[in-house]
């Protein structure tokens, strides 16, 4: 089997982080691994495959004989050394929102759209982290049944907004439960206990960046433009794991029986749902999953071809690490990398 000289841009942070651990646990074939950041983190020292790796600042030349980089450092970084990886030969799997939306960067979630991948040129972009897992959720019913329109609620955990989140919601919660007052930073308001229907910087439209990515994203990826979709994206006092309240219209009326059939079957796809006992998809049990869960299915009251479901995944691990690697093997496995 072929071994890839593998690079990380944005190494030590959250998402860089996962890609290391499931590189390791998946035992991709890598001859050697680099590993980068800003220079505010050059110098700083990471266990990788039991040995320390000393992460570099990335720059331009960076990506001398790397077959594959994988990017997780923002738009801006990507938008500057993602051509230059591309240039040096590298094929770049890229985190962020740069590229998402060019029409000749496919942006692939490998149990909807692998095929998109052939003919990539070196730049492949992987989906928002609410997006991949709306669409390992919609698509296999989709093929069976068309969907017409998809309002969908997401809420989404701080570590979105990475490992400064994190910590403001530690520091938050503590105070507040030791009476103390709480001044944000990270976001605009306090998160601790909170919710807040902001993510992103709000458009003209009234909707938030980030839900305007997941309704073209989504289009994009199960190649439909005629989609009708809509979301609200809510920021949760809640550390890793992405919740989503999915309403489906069909073009024709489907049981929930058979929606909770297909999606047993699907790939990528775990069906928890049994209200008697309480059994259904939570943040808490999917942190560390591969999986995207689905549960409480149910018939949408309000329309005859509508169903209702709640969707949940580790937003660091499907959606994002583990998408893009998953990127990587099917790259590997058809020799298109």
């Amino acid at each position: 089997m072929r071994k890839f000289h593998t690079a990380i841009v944005g190494a030590t942070g959250v998402v860089g982080q996962e890609f290391i651990k499931i590189l390791e646990q998946q035992g991709f074939p890598m001859a050697s691994i680099h590993l980068f950041a800003s220079d505010r983190s050059a110098g700083r020292k990471m266990l990788v495959g039991g040995k320390e790796l000393r992460v570099k600042e990335a720059t331009a030349q960076s990506f001398d004989h790397v077959d594959l980089a994988l990017f997780s450092a923002g738009s801006e970084i990507s938008q500057y050394l993602a051509p230059f990886a591309v240039q040096s030969g590298a094929v770049v799997i890229d985190n962020s929102a740069a590229f998402r939306m060019e029409p000749d960067v496919p942006l692939v979630v490998p149990e909807v759209n692998t095929e998109d991948l052939k003919g990539h040129r070196g730049l492949i972009a992987n989906p928002n982290c609410s997006t991949i897992q709306l669409v390992v959720a919609l698509y296999p019913l989709h093929k069976v049944n068309p969907i017409k329109r998809v309002i969908v609620d997401t809420y989404q955990s701080v570590s979105g907004w990475g490992a400064a989140a994190m910590e403001e919601l530690s520091n938050q919660t503590k105070a507040v439960l030791e009476g103390k007052s709480v001044v944000p930073h990270v976001f605009p308001h306090q998160i601790a206990f909170n919710l807040l229907p902001e993510i992103d910087v709000f458009l003209d439209n009234g909707y938030s960046k980030e839900e305007w990515k997941l309704v073209h994203e989504t289009r994009k990826i199960m190649h439909d433009e005629t989609m009708a979709i809509s979301a609200t994206c809510v920021r949760v006092p809640v550390y890793i794991g992405h919740s989503e309240a999915v309403h489906v219209e069909f073009s024709q009326p489907m049981s929930r029986e058979e929606a909770r059939h297909i999606l047993a079957e699907a790939p990528g796809v775990k069906v928890l749902d049994d209200p008697a006992v309480s059994l259904y998809p939570h943040a808490w049990s999917a942190v560390g999953s591969d999986d995207v869960f689905v549960g409480r299915i149910r018939r949408d009251a309000s329309s005859p071809n509508g169903l209702v479901m709640w969707v949940v995944a580790d937003n660091l691990r499907k959606g994002a690490a583990l998408n893009a690697i998953q990127i990587a093997w099917e790259l590997n496995n058809r020799g298109w990398i």
